[in-house]
C-alpha cells in the first residue's frame, strides 16, 4: 500500500529530502535553494507517449495490473448515422457546434462534456441526471446512469453502454462512465457554452485525484463560476476572455518592461536555484502499474536553473493612479471592484471588515501597501491613512487573462489564458527572486505571465500564426515562437500541459517562498478569508513579526469556490517607493510643497544639525560674518531666526548696491592676462540638419503631389509660421536667438537685413501659456483671410503637452495643444500646416494618432561601418554612449551612481518614514554640497573632518568647480547641473547654496543659478561683464537670455521644474547631477527627457576611434548602427580638477579620466527611437544655431548664420546642445591652464539614483536597454498583454509601426478622440512629426527646412524663362519707321510695302545656317555650337508667375479644377473615342484620325443624327462678336509632356470660352488622356509615331482646312452665310504668359503681362485680317525695349512658336511633313515666296517656359542591335549604298537633317565662311551648319524671291525636286567652278530621274562613289543623295 497513493512521499526519502531544504534554506538568504518539490514531490508519469485510453486509469475499483479486456461493440442499426461527433439520429453533439445553440436541460439534469477517443479535439454534448454525477469531493454518485442525448432529444437513456453507442462513441473497451463523462459545462458572460471543471470520480484516503487533461483546460474567471454546487468544483485556469479595463490606473498597470529577467540582465550577486516545477505533480496515488518516476523526465523537466535577480526598480508601474486615491486611501477601480461578485458572498460577506490597528504608520514605521489580486477585498475600517491600497497588480492579472484577438476569432479552442492559481503561483516565484531592495515592477510580472502563457501553447501558437503570411507577420509583429523563459520560470509554463489545482496551491507557494527565508510568507492553508489574512497581517506587523519580510502573499482556497489573494508589501524601501509612485508628478509636487510649507520638514533640518560640530554648517560657519536671508523648509508660521523658507529674499540697499557694483567693476578692470582659447564663433548649418530639411520639404512636397489634394502648393506665395515651445522662458528666448541667426527672418521678407531686431524675432515664437490661445486664434484668423499664404505651426518640444483639453482644468495649463492646433478651425483650413518635432516621439505613435506614418521623418545615422556620412567631423554622444561607459569596465564610467549619498539617504529614509524622499534626497545633496564647498574652500580648519559628512563624487565636482575658474587667466570655468525638479525645494537649495558660498567670499568665484521655467535667466553683472568681455561685445545694455551664452561660466545651474522644457545646455557643461530625481514615474519619456540633458556633440577628430568594447552590441553590416567617439585628450588628471579619486562611486572605479574612457562606439541598437536609450543615429550634437528648444534635438538654423551681427545676435557661443555646431577650441594648442578649453569637447559625467542606474544598465532579452520596454508616456496604455519586445535591430520607422499597433491612448491623452467610425486611422493629411535624439540639431534642421520651404514656394511662383536677345542685327541698317509707334493695328498696303526680312533674329536658331539677304552683312565670326548644347545652355530668366499663366498638371487651384476634370464634387469627365477619315494627296491614301472629345466639350463638334458619326469641328462666323469667347481654336501639338505641358489655359483664358485641342501621338494618348481627361485630343496616325514636328504641323493645318471646307458647306446647306472663320493658332506646349507694350510709361516702352484672351481678341479684331496669311507676336527678352531709339509696332519676317495661321490663304502652302528641326523657317520662307503677307504684331510678346523634359527636339540616335543609346558619330549617320553598315533605328529624314548640319564644311567646302557665295536651296531649307550661307529660292511660277543677278554660288542643294524645279530653272543661276551639288531623292530611281530631267551632267561631274544613303535598313527607307562637282 505504501507506494498505490500518488502523490504520496516516501517517507525516509522525503524526511532526508525536506531536511536537507530547510538547512539550506537557513544557511543562506541569497541563495535560492532547490526546493523540496523540484527534488522528490509528485511523481510525474512514465510516459507521456501513451495512447489517450492509457493514461486513465479503470475507475470500477480494480487495481489490477491485467490488460483490458476486449471489448466488442453492438453494431448499429441499420441506416443509422455512425459519423465521429454525431448521433445515430443524424444530430451533431460537438461541443463547437451547440455552444451557441439553446439547449434544453430538464430539471435535476446538468450538462457534461463527454470524451471520444475518436475526437480528441473536442467534446460531446449530454445531459446527465446530477444525482448519479460526483459532488466536487469525488463523493455521493450513484451508481448506474440516466442521461439524454442533447442532439435528437432522445431521453431516459438507463444504462452507459446504450447511452455510448447511441452517441457513436466506439470504443475498444467497456464502456465506463467514470471514464468518458470528463467536464462539467457552463455558460461564460457572452452566453457562449463551454468547458468547465472536471469531474472528480475517484476518492481515496481524502485525497483528490484530478484527471490529467489532453490540453490546457478552459478558465472560469471570478464572475463566470457556475453557482452549482456541482460546478463550481475547483478550476484550474482563470478568466477568459476578460475585457481590459478601461480606468486611468488599469492602463497604467501596464506600463513598461516586457521582459521577464533573464539570467544575463540580473546582478551576479544573488544567484539562485529553480523553485518547484509544480506542473508535473498529481494529487492522488498513482497505479501500481505505474512503476515509478521517469528518471530522464525528472532530470528535463526539473532542471535547476541559476537565476539572477532582476536589477532593483522604484516602483510598479507608477502611473498616475490618482483616479484610485481616495482620502488617503487607494481605492479599487470601480469598473473592477465588479469582478468576482459572483464568490463574494462566500469569502467575504458584507459584514465582514478588517480594522487597521491605530499607530500602524508610528509604529511600525511604514505605510503598507495592499495589492488587490483575485477576489474582492474586504472593507478597511479604522486607521485607514496608514494603509495604501492599489489594483495595479489585479489589473495585470485581468490583462494577462485577455486573449489576443487572433485567437478569439475561432472560438472554442485549446488556447486559454493562465489560470488564477498559475498566476499567483508566478507572482510568489518573481517576489522570492527580488532582492531585499528591489521594488516590483508590473512590467517584469506581465512579461512573465505571458512568456509562461506562450510557453504552454507553444504547438498551438505555431497552429494559428500559420496561415499568416510573413507579410502580415512583419507589418503588425504578431506573436512569434515564444522565447523560453529564464531559468526556474521554464518550470512553471505549463509545458506538459498539467493542471495546477486550487488544492496544491497553497502548499506549492508555501514551498516557493520557503526559499527566501523571511522575505515573501504565504499565508493561505489556514486562512479562510482575505479579511482573515489581513487581520494576521497587521497583528504580525504591530508585534514585529515581519521586520525582514518585504512581501505578504494571502491565498483563500475553498473546495468549489474561486481563488482569492492579494498581497501586502511590507518592506521600508519597497512600501516608500510603491507609495510615492502612486502619485502622478503633479500630485508629487503638490505633496512636496505641503511637507515644506506645513513645517514637517523641520525634524529632519534640526537631525542634520545635530551630527555632530563636524556636521553642523552653520556652527562650521559662525566664525564668518554673512546675513542670511536664505529660508529652511519650515512651517509659515514657525520661521527660524536665521532663514525663513517662504520670506522674500532682503533687496540690497541702494549703498549696498552701489558698493557691489563697485566691487564687480574693479573685478571686472583686473583681469590683464586673457586666456585666447575662448571661442564663439557660429557655423552654418550642418549637412546632417540639412539633409533633414531636405527630407522635410520632400514630404511636403509628398504631400501636394498626392491625387488626395490636400495641399495646394502651386496656389501659395509665401509663407508664415509660428513656433509653438513650452511655458520656459528660457526655451522662449532661445529659440528667438536662434531665429535671428538663422537667416529665416531675412528669406521670409526678401529682406536685405542682416539681422531683425529681438521684439520682430518673437512675433513668430510664442510660449504655450494663456497667452497663446490669442496669437494662434490670429493666425487662424489670418490664414483664413489669405488663402494664398502658407502657414506653418511648429510644435516644438512636442511630448511635452499631449493632454486632452476636455480632461484639463482651465488652471493647470495643460491641454492647450489640444485645445489649440486639433480645434476644426485648425484641421480645416486648407493653408496651415503643422509640423511636431520632438526626441520622443512614442506618446504620439498611438493607435489612434493623427500623423500618417508616411508623414514622419526620423534623423539619419551620421555614421555608417565608421564612415562619417555628412562629413561633419563629430559624432553624437547620448545616451546609448553613456551606456557603453558603465560596461567598458577600463575606467570610471560617465554615468553613475553615488553609494556614499544613497547610504546616507536610505537611512534617513528609514528614520523618517513621512517625508517625501525628494525632501530627504535633497537636503541630504545639498548638505553634501555645502560641506563638499567648506572642504574645497580652504577656510576651516582640516581638524575638522568633513569628509565623511559628503561624498566623494560631490567633493570631485565642488573641486573641478573652484580649480578650473582659478587656473585659466579669463577666469573660465565649468557648468555644474543641478537638477531638483521641485521649485520649492529648487528654491531652498539656491538660497542655502548662496549664503554659504557668502559667508565663505567666494561670490566671485562661480555663479549660482536657479533655473525657474517661469522667470527669464538672471546672473550678476559681474559674472554679465565677464561674458561680455570674453566675447568682446561693447553693448552695454547685453545680458544672458540663454544657458547657451553661459559658455566657459563657472556656476551651478539649479534647473528646476517638473520636466526639462527644451533648454539647450552650454559645452561647458560638465557634471550632470540627477541623484535627486524622481525614480517612480517609470516612462520611457520620462527617463530619457532627464538623461538627454547630458546629450553631447563630440569632435570626431578628438582621438582615434577605437573598436566596440566587448559590451559593443553595434552591428557592423547594419548601416543605421550609429557610432560615437569620444573627445581628445586622455590625462589621468586635469590639473587638479579630479585631485579625488572615488572609493565607491559606483560599480566600476579607476584611476582613469572618465572622460577618457568615452566608449568609440555607441552599443545600445541605434534605430531605436531613436529616443535616448537605441543607438541614436549619431547625428551630431551641437546643433547649429538654430535649436531653440532644448528638445531633444536642436537643430542648426537653416541658413547659414551672420557672424557678429549687432549686440545679442552676435554672442553665439559654442551650444553643447544647439543647433548649430559652434567652433570648439583650437585643439592644435590647448591653453594649458584653461581646464574648460581642454575638456570643452568632452561629454559630462552624469550622477543618477541608485534605483534608476539598475534599471538603465540592464538589457532586457532583446539587447536593449531595459527601460526601452517601458510604457511611452503616462497618457499611454498597453493595448496587450500579449505584445513582443522591442527588437534592437527595429529602425525608426519600425519602431513607430510597433507603437502605432501596442499602444493606446488613454482618455486624458489629446488623441483619444480621433476616432472614427469603420476607419482603423484618421490621420490629418497636413501634420508631420520629426523626431530625433536630444540635444542633436532639430531646431536648426526645420528653421532651414522654413528658410528653403519658403524659398521653394517664391520658386513655385517663379519659372525660368528664355531670356535671349536677338541676334543678326545690323546696326548700320537704314532704319525706317513704316507705322506709328502707337498703332493698334497694321495697315495691309503699308505691311505690303515693308521688305521681308530674311535674317534669322531668334537666338535659339544661333546655329543653323544663315540666309543670304543682299544688303546684308554679318558682323565678326559665330562659335559654331553643336544644337544640343545650344539647347541645354540657352539664356534663361526666372520671373514671377502672373495671374494670366499658363499652367502644367501640378496646378490645381480651386478655380481650374473643374476645367482640368479633377474636381473630386463633379463626376469624372467621360470621354468618347470618335474616328475622322479625310483624303490628301501628299499622303496617297485615306488618312484616319481620332478625337478624343469630353462629354462636357461635344457642343464644339457637329454629328451625324444617324449614328452620331463625327462630321466636323464648328467653326465660328468671322462677323461673330462675343467678348466671353475666342473664336480661334488653338492646336497645341505636344511629346512626352503629358505632366509639364502647359496646357491648363484657364487663367491665361481669364475664364473666356475656348477651343483647345492637343495633338497627341497614338502611343502617348493614354497617358495624356490620364492627366487631362477634360481636354480635346487629337490622335495622330499610327505612321506618325516616329515623326517630327513638321508631320503634327503638317496634319494639324491639312485637317484644318479640309474641316474649313466640310464648315462652309454645312453652312450653305443650312442656309447661313459661308463667312467662316478661316484661321487657327499653333502654339508651342511651352508657351507660358504674354505681355503687352505700354508706350505710356515715362521711362520708355514697358511691357506687362496681359491674358491670352486679350492678346487674341485684339489679333482677331484686326482689320482686313482675312488678307494675312500669317501672324504671329514677339517672342519676349528683358533687353527687347532696351536702347531702342525707334518702336516699329509691326514687323514683316521669320515667325515661330506662337502662329495664327490663315488656312484658307494659305492653302497650297503645306508644311513638310518629314521635317523635324527648322520646320518654322522653312514654312515662313516658302509661305513668303508664295506671295503671302506675314506680320509679326511687335506689341505682344510671349514667354517660353524652359521644360527640358520631352518635346520634339529629344530625340534619340540609337543603333537597330540595342535600345540603348550609343555613341554614334555624325560620319554614321550615311553609308554607301548596299554595304554593311552599322545600322541605326532613326527616322532617315532626321539622319539626313543631323548628317547636313554637322558635315556641311565636306560636302560644300567652299561655302564655309564665305557669306557672298551662299549654297543654292531650290524650294527648302535645310540646316547646312552655322559656317555655311543659305540662300533660298522658290521655283514656283510668280514667286517672290531675291534677286540673284551677279551673285556667284557655291553649291547647288536639291532636295525631292518637284515638277517646278526644270533644267531651265537651274541655268538662270550661276555657280563657282568646284561648287558642291547635293541631290536628295527618296531611292536610287528617283535620283537617276531628276539627274537626267535636270540635265545635270551637262555641268556637273558625278562619280560612283559620291551616292549615299542614310544609315537605315531597307525596311525603314532610307533616303538617298548624290554629290557632285560642277565643272
Amino acid at each position: 500500500m505504501g507506494n498505490s497513493y500518488a502523490g504520496q512521499l516516501r517517507s525516509a526519502r522525503f524526511e532526508e529530502v525536506l531536511h536537507n531544504s530547510i538547512e539550506a534554506s537557513l544557511r543562506s538568504n541569497t541563495l535560492v535553494p532547490r526546493p523540496v518539490f523540484s527534488q522528490l514531490y509528485l511523481e510525474t508519469e512514465q510516459s507521456f507517449g501513451r495512447a489517450e485510453n492509457e493514461d486513465e486509469d479503470d475507475e470500477d475499483g480494480s487495481e489490477s495490473n491485467s490488460p483490458p479486456i476486449p471489448y466488442q461493440m453492438k453494431p448499429p442499426p441499420e441506416g443509422c448515422c455512425t459519423t465521429d461527433g454525431f448521433c445515430q439520429a443524424g444530430k451533431d453533439l460537438r461541443l463547437s457546434s451547440l455552444a451557441s445553440d439553446a439547449l434544453d436541460v430538464p430539471a435535476g439534469f446538468m450538462l457534461v462534456g463527454v470524451k471520444s477517443p475518436s475526437l480528441p479535439d473536442n467534446l460531446l454534448v449530454c445531459a446527465v441526471d446530477h444525482r448519479f454525477l460526483p459532488d466536487e469531493r469525488g463523493r455521493n454518485a450513484l451508481l448506474g446512469f440516466s442521461g439524454n442525448c442533447m442532439g435528437c432529444g432522445e431521453k431516459g437513456f438507463r444504462y452507459f453502454t446504450e447511452f455510448s453507442n447511441h452517441i457513436n462513441l466506439k470504443l475498444s473497451t467497456q464502456p465506463k462512465k467514470q471514464k468518458h463523462l470528463r467536464y462539467h459545462l457552463y455558460r461564460n458572460k457572452q452566453g457562449m457554452l463551454v468547458k468547465g471543471a472536471p469531474i472528480c470520480w475517484r476518492v481515496n484516503d481524502g485525497r483528490i485525484r484530478p484527471i490529467r487533461p489532453t490540453l490546457s483546460e478552459n478558465n472560469l474567471t471570478s464572475h463566470e463560476q457556475p453557482t452549482s454546487a456541482a460546478l463550481t468544483s475547483r478550476t484550474a485556469v482563470a478568466g477568459s476572455h476578460v475585457e481590459q479595463p478601461t480606468t486611468d490606473a488599469a492602463h497604467t498597470l501596464i506600463n513598461g518592461n516586457h521582459g521577464a529577467p533573464s539570467s544575463a540582465q540580473l546582478p551576479v550577486n544573488q544567484p539562485g536555484r529553480s523553485s518547484a516545477a509544480a506542473l508535473h505533480a498529481n494529487a492522488g496515488p498513482p497505479k501500481k502499474r505505474h512503476k515509478g518516476w521517469s528518471p530522464d523526465l525528472s532530470a528535463n523537466s526539473l532542471q535547476e536553473s541559476t537565476v539572477k535577480s532582476p536589477p532593483a526598480s522604484l516602483s510598479l508601474s507608477t502611473l498616475s493612479v490618482s483616479s484610485v486615491v481616495t482620502n488617503g486611501n487607494r481605492s479599487e477601480i470601480p469598473s473592477l471592484q465588479s469582478s468576482s461578485q459572483a464568490s463574494a458572498a462566500i469569502f467575504s460577506p458584507p459584514q465582514l471588515s478588517v480594522i487597521v490597528p491605530d499607530q500602524l504608520l508610528h509604529t511600525c514605521r511604514l505605510q503598507p501597501v495592499i495589492f488587490k489580486g483575485h477576489g474582492p477585498l474586504p472593507q478597511l475600517t479604522g486607521n485607514v491613512r496608514d494603509i495604501l491600497v492599489s489594483s495595479l497588480l489585479h489589473s495585470c492579472y485581468m490583462s494577462s487573462q485577455t486573449l489576443p484577438r487572433v485567437y478569439q476569432h475561432y472560438g472554442p479552442s485549446p488556447i486559454q489564458p493562465l489560470s488564477t492559481e498559475m498566476q499567483i503561483l508566478l507572482t510568489i516565484y518573481y517576489l522570492v527572486q527580488l532582492g531585499p531592495e528591489q521594488v516590483p515592477l508590473v512590467e517584469d510580472l506581465e512579461q512573465i505571465f505571458m512568456r509562461s502563457w506562450r510557453e504552454s501553447h507553444l504547438s498551438e501558437i505555431r497552429q494559428f500564426q500559420q496561415p499568416q503570411t510573413p507579410a502580415v507577420q512583419g507589418r503588425h509583429y504578431n506573436l512569434e515562437t515564444p522565447v523560453p523563459l529564464p531559468g526556474h520560470l521554464q518550470h512553471i509554463s505549463l509545458q506538459s500541459h498539467q493542471t495546477l489545482t486550487s488544492s496544491q496551491l497553497p502548499w506549492l507557494a508555501q514551498l516557493a517562498a520557503s526559499s527566501s527565508g523571511e522575505g515573501v510568507v504565504v499565508l493561505g492553508e489556514d486562512v479562510r478569508s482575505l479579511a482573515q489574512g489581513l487581520h494576521q497581517t497587521f497583528s504580525r506587523l504591530m508585534e514585529g513579526k515581519l521586520q525582514n519580510t518585504n512581501y505578504v502573499v494571502i491565498i483563500v482556497t475553498a473546495p468549489g469556490h474561486e481563488t482569492q489573494s492579494c498581497v501586502v508589501v511590507t518592506g521600508k524601501h519597497q512600501c516608500r517607493a510603491l507609495a510615492e509612485g502612486m502619485f502622478s508628478p503633479s500630485e508629487g509636487l503638490k505633496e512636496i510643497n505641503l511637507q515644506l510649507s506645513s513645517g514637517v520638514a523641520e525634524e529632519l533640518i534640526h537631525f542634520c544639525g545635530s551630527l555632530g560640530s563636524d556636521g553642523d554648517i552653520d556652527n562650521l560657519l559662525e566664525s564668518i560674518p554673512a546675513n542670511s536671508n536664505e529660508a529652511l523648509p519650515l512651517s509659515r508660521n514657525q520661521e527660524c531666526p536665521e532663514e525663513s523658507m517662504y520670506s522674500p529674499k532682503k533687496e540690497p540697499s541702494p549703498k549696498d548696491s552701489q558698493t557691489q557694483s563697485s566691487k564687480d567693476e574693479v573685478s571686472y578692470k583686473e583681469s590683464k592676462d586673457t586666456c585666447s582659447e575662448y571661442s564663439a564663433e557660429w557655423r552654418e548649418v550642418r549637412p546632417i540638419q540639412l539633409a533633414v530639411a531636405r527630407k522635410l520639404l520632400s514630404h511636403v512636397c509628398a504631400i501636394a503631389d498626392s491625387s488626395t489634394q490636400n495641399l495646394d502648393l502651386g496656389s501659395f506665395d509665401r509663407i508664415s509660421f509660428l513656433i509653438l515651445v513650452p511655458p520656459s522662458e528660457v526655451t522662449f528666448q532661445q529659440t528667438v536667438f536662434h531665429l535671428r541667426n538663422s537667416g529665416v527672418l531675412q528669406d521670409l521678407v526678401s529682406s536685405d537685413q542682416e539681422c531683425f531686431s529681438k521684439l520682430e524675432a518673437e512675433e513668430y515664437v510664442v510660449k504655450m501659456d494663456k497667452q497663446a490661445q490669442a496669437r494662434i486664434d490670429n493666425l487662424t484668423q489670418e490664414a483664413h483671410k489669405n488663402p494664398y499664404t502658407l502657414y506653418i505651426l511648429v510644435h516644438d518640444h512636442a511630448h511635452w503637452d499631449i493632454s486632452s483639453s476636455s480632461c484639463s482644468s482651465p488652471d493647470s495649463g495643460l491641454g492647450l495643444v489640444d485645445l489649440l492646433l486639433n480645434s476644426q478651425q485648425v484641421k480645416d483650413a486648407a493653408n496651415i500646416l503643422i509640423l511636431h518635432v520632438t526626441s520622443f516621439p512614442f506618446a504620439l505613435q498611438t493607435q489612434c494618432t493623427r500623423v500618417s506614418p508616411y508623414n514622419e521623418i526620423h534623423w539619419p545615422p551620421a555614421f555608417s561601418n565608421d564612415v562619417d556620412l555628412y562629413h561633419e567631423r563629430t559624432r553624437y554622444f547620448g545616451v546609448s554612449e553613456l551606456l557603453e561607459t558603465t560596461r567598458s569596465g577600463g575606467c570610471l564610467p560617465l554615468m553613475r551612481y553615488d553609494s556614499s549619498f544613497e547610504s546616507m539617504s536610505s537611512a534617513l529614509e528609514e528614520r523618517f518614514p513621512k517625508l517625501h524622499s525628494a525632501v530627504i534626497r535633497t537636503m541630504v545633496l545639498i548638505q553634501h554640497y555645502c560641506m563638499a564647498l567648506v572642504a574645497v574652500s580652504g577656510r576651516i580648519s582640516s581638524s575638522h573632518n568633513l569628509h565623511k559628512h559628503t561624498s566623494v563624487e560631490t567633493m570631485e565636482i565642488m573641486q573641478a568647480l573652484l580649480t578650473a575658474a582659478q587656473q585659466c587667466p579669463s577666469h573660465h570655468g565649468h557648468m555644474v547641473l543641478l537638477r531638483i525638479p521641485s521649485l520649492a525645494l529648487a528654491e531652498w537649495a539656491h538660497r542655502r547654496l548662496c549664503r554659504v558660498r557668502k559667508q565663505l567670499d567666494l561670490e566671485d568665484c562661480f555663479e549660482i543659478i536657479l533655473g525657474n521655467p517661469s522667470q527669464s535667466l538672471t546672473i550678476r553683472q559681474h559674472f554679465t561683464n565677464q561674458i561680455k568681455t570674453w566675447l568682446k561685445d561693447q553693448d552695454c545694455d547685453w545680458v544672458p537670455h540663454t544657458y547657451l551664452e553661459l559658455e566657459a561660466l563657472p556656476c551651478i545651474l539649479i534647473l528646476s521644474g517638473a520636466e526639462p522644457l527644451g533648454e539647450s545646455l552650454p559645452r561647458s557643461l560638465k557634471y550632470c547631477d540627477l541623484r535627486v530625481i524622481s525614480c517612480s514615474y517609470l516612462h520611457r519619456t520620462t527617463l530619457e527627457q532627464e538623461l538627454g540633458l547630458a546629450a553631447y556633440l563630440v569632435k570626431a577628430e578628438s582621438r582615434p576611434l577605437h573598436k566596440p568594447g566587448p559590451g559593443s552590441d553595434v552591428i557592423e553590416s547594419d548601416p543605421e548602427k550609429l557610432s560615437s567617439t569620444d573627445n581628445e585628450e586622455e590625462e589621468a588628471q586635469e590639473n587638479g580638477d579630479s585631485v579625488l579619486q572615488s572609493t565607491q562611486p559606483g560599480p566600476v572605479v579607476c584611476q582613469k579620466s572618465a572622460a577618457e574612457c568615452v566608449p568609440a562606439q555607441s552599443t545600445t541598437s541605434p534605430n531605436v527611437q531613436k529616443g535616448a536609450f537605441d543607438t541614436l543615429p549619431s547625428p551630431s550634437k551641437t546643433q547649429a544655431q538654430a535649436q531653440p528648444s532644448s528638445q531633444p534635438f536642436p537643430h542648426a538654423p537653416t541658413a547659414p548664420q551672420n557672424q557678429a551681427q549687432q549686440a545679442p545676435a552676435s554672442h553665439q557661443i559654442h551650444p553643447k546642445s544647439t543647433s548649430s555646431d559652434s567652433s570648439s577650441p583650437r585643439a592644435s594648442s590647448p591653453h594649458q591652464n584653461c581646464s574648460w578649453a581642454r575638456g570643452v569637447g568632452r561629454p559630462p559625467s552624469v550622477l543618477l539614483p541608485r534605483a534608476l542606474y539598475d534599471i538603465i544598465t540592464v538589457s532586457d532579452s532583446s539587447g536593449l536597454p531595459r527601460c526601452t520596454s517601458f510604457l511611452p508616456h503616462i497618457y499611454v496604455a498597453w493595448a496587450s498583454s500579449f505584445r513582443p519586445l522591442l527588437s534592437k535591430m527595429m529602425t525608426c520607422t519600425e519602431q513607430s509601426l510597433y507603437y502605432r499597433q501596442w499602444t493606446v491612448p488613454q482618455p486624458n491623452h489629446m488623441d483619444s478622440s480621433n476616432r472614427t467610425e469603420g476607419r482603423s486611422d484618421n490621420f490629418h493629411p497636413r501634420r508631420l512629426l520629426l523626431s530625433g535624439p536630444p540635444q542633436v540639431g532639430k531646431t536648426g534642421a526645420y528653421l532651414h527646412f522654413l528658410g528653403i520651404l519658403s524659398r521653394m514656394l517664391i520658386r513655385l511662383m517663379e519659372v525660368d524663362i528664355y531670356d535671349e536677345e536677338d541676334i543678326n542685327y545690323n546696326v548700320q541698317a537704314e532704319c525706317v519707321q513704316f507705322h506709328p509707334p502707337n498703332a493698334s493695328w497694321p495697315k495691309i498696303d503699308i505691311i505690303k510695302r515693308m521688305p521681308f526680312d530674311y535674317v534669322i533674329h531668334d537666338a535659339k536658331y544661333d546655329d543653323i545656317s544663315s540666309i543670304y539677304c543682299a544688303g546684308f552683312k554679318p558682323v565678326g565670326e559665330r562659335n559654331p555650337l553643336r544644337q544640343e548644347d545650344v539647347y541645354l545652355r540657352r539664356r534663361t530668366s526666372r520671373i514671377k508667375l502672373s495671374k494670366y499663366a499658363a499652367y502644367n498638371t501640378y496646378h490645381h487651384c480651386e478655380q481650374c479644377h473643374q476645367y482640368l476634370g479633377f474636381n473630386p464634387r463633379y463626376q469624372i469627365y467621360e470621354s468618347t473615342l470618335h474616328a475622322f477619315t479625310f483624303t490628301h494627296l501628299l499622303l496617297g491614301e485615306d488618312i484616319q484620325l481620332y478625337f478624343i472629345i469630353p462629354k462636357s466639350k461635344e457642343h464644339y463638334f457637329s454629328f451625324s443624327q444617324q449614328g452620331g458619326q463625327l462630321e466636323s469641328m464648328r467653326l465660328p462666323l468671322a462677323s461673330e462678336q462675343n467678348p466671353d469667347c475666342i473664336k480661334t481654336p488653338i492646336f497645341t501639338p505636344t511629346t512626352g509632356r503629358h505632366e509639364h505641358g502647359l496646357f491648363n489655359l484657364y487663367h491665361a483664358m481669364d475664364g473666356a470660352s475656348h477651343l483647345h485641342i492637343l495633338v497627341v501621338k497614338e502611343y502617348e494618348m493614354a497617358v495624356y488622356k490620364k492627366y487631362w481627361p477634360n481636354h480635346i485630343m487629337l490622335v495622330l496616325p499610327t505612321i506618325f509615331n516616329g515623326a517630327g514636328i513638321g508631320a503634327a504641323h503638317f496634319l494639324i493645318k491639312e485637317l484644318s482646312y479640309h474641316n474649313l471646307e466640310l464648315e462652309r458647306s454645312r453652312r450653305l446647306e443650312g442656309g447661313s452665310p459661308a463667312d467662316v472663320w478661316p484661321f487657327i493658332i499653333l502654339a508651342d506646349d511651352s508657351c507660358v504668359m504674354w505681355n503687352a507694350v505700354d508706350l505710356d510709361a515715362r521711362s520708355g516702352p514697358v511691357e506687362h503681362a496681359v491674358s491670352l484672351k486679350q492678346v487674341l481678341q485684339h489679333m482677331e479684331a484686326c482689320p482686313e485680317l482675312a488678307h494675312y496669311g500669317l501672324c504671329g507676336i514677339r517672342k519676349w527678352s528683358s533687353r527687347g525695349l532696351k536702347g531702342s531709339k525707334r518702336w516699329e509696332p509691326f514687323f514683316r519676317g521669320h515667325l515661330y512658336d506662337f502662329l495664327l495661321l490663315n488656312v484658307d490663304r494659305s492653302q497650297n502652302v503645306q508644311y513638310d511633313q518629314n521635317r523635324f528641326t527648322c520646320h518654322y523657317v522653312d514654312f515662313t520662307l516658302r509661305l513668303h515666296s508664295a506671295g503671302l503677307i506675314v506680320c509679326r504684331f511687335n506689341n505682344f510678346s510671349v514667354m517660353k517656359k524652359q521644360i527640358t523634359i520631352g518635346g520634339y527636339r529629344t530625340f534619340i540616335i540609337k543603333t537597330k542591335m540595342t535600345d540603348v543609346p550609343t555613341s554614334v558619330g555624325p560620319s554614321q549617320y550615311i553609308c554607301a549604298p548596299d554595304s554593311k553598315h552599322l545600322f541605326l533605328a532613326t527616322p532617315a529624314q532626321l539622319l539626313l537633317e543631323k548628317y547636313l548640319q554637322h558635315t556641311s564644311q565636306k560636302l560644300f567646302p567652299l561655302s564655309i565662311k564665305n557669306y557672298a557665295n551662299p549654297v543654292l536651296s531650290v524650294d527648302c531649307y535645310l540646316n547646312l551648319g552655322p559656317e555655311v550661307t543659305v540662300c533660298f529660292m522658290s521655283s514656283r511660277p510668280h514667286s517672290v524671291n531675291i534677286s540673284t543677278t551677279g551673285l556667284l554660288f557655291s553649291g547647288l542643294l536639291l532636295c525631292f525636286a518637284d515638277a517646278f524645279v526644270t533644267s531651265a530653272f537651274l541655268k538662270k543661276f550661276t555657280f563657282l567652278k568646284g561648287a558642291t551639288l547635293c541631290v536628295i531623292g527618296a531611292d536610287r530611281s528617283s535620283l537617276r530621274q531628276t539627274v537626267g530631267r535636270l540635265e545635270l551632267e551637262e555641268e556637273w561631274r558625278f562619280r560612283l562613289s559620291d551616292e549615299f544613303q542614310t544609315a537605315n535598313a531597307k525596311e525603314d527607307r532610307p533616303l538617298f543623295f548624290l554629290t557632285g562637282k560642277h565643272i
